[in-house]
């Protein structure tokens, strides 16, 4: 992952929310890519496992048992409006204690992540290369990469972002 957690801690972050997939795996995936693992590891041992939070439009359980068992003080949030509801966001920033501006979340999508930070006065990052394994989920996969091409020609369009 090319996002430094010393860089985030250097702008005043101090709470990092997570997508899941596309983020940190491809779709459909139980837990992170290696890669991503050994970053979130970092990234625990700079902000603190405490400050980090899974915020997934698909809490899986099976995923929820993951973070328990490999990382026990993150938190996983579930049983909220999902994205772009800002109600993930906003539960974060009342677990930790952080203001917005102390708040990033990683997203790879405009219309769902991206529009929530938008509302709950967050930061963002925009994932723009997610994981994807065509091989393992062609369908689902294929149906993500359409809707972020979309998405993305839309904001164009409407002129919030460069073609």
């Amino acid at each position: 992952m090319a996002i430094q957690p010393e860089e985030l801690v250097a702008r005043g972050i101090t709470v990092l929310v997570l997508d899941f997939d596309g983020v940190l795996a491809p779709h459909g995936a139980q837990a992170p890519t290696a890669e991503v693992v050994a970053w979130l590891r970092r990234c625990a041992v700079i902000l603190g496992e405490e400050k980090i939070f899974i915020l997934s439009n698909r809490p899986d359980p099976q995923r929820a048992d993951y973070f328990r068992r490999m990382f026990p003080s993150f938190h996983f949030i579930a049983g909220v409006r999902k994205k772009p509801y800002p109600d993930g966001l906003l539960r974060v920033m009342e677990l930790s204690g952080a203001t917005p501006e102390e708040v990033v979340l990683l997203d790879d999508r405009l219309l769902t992540g991206v529009l929530a930070t938008c509302l709950a006065g967050t930061g963002v990052i925009y994932i723009t290369d997610p994981y994807v394994s065509l091989a393992k989920q062609p369908i689902a996969e294929c149906f993500f990469m359409l809707l972020r091409y979309v998405e993305r020609r839309y904001i164009a369009l409407a002129g919030w972002l460069p073609g």
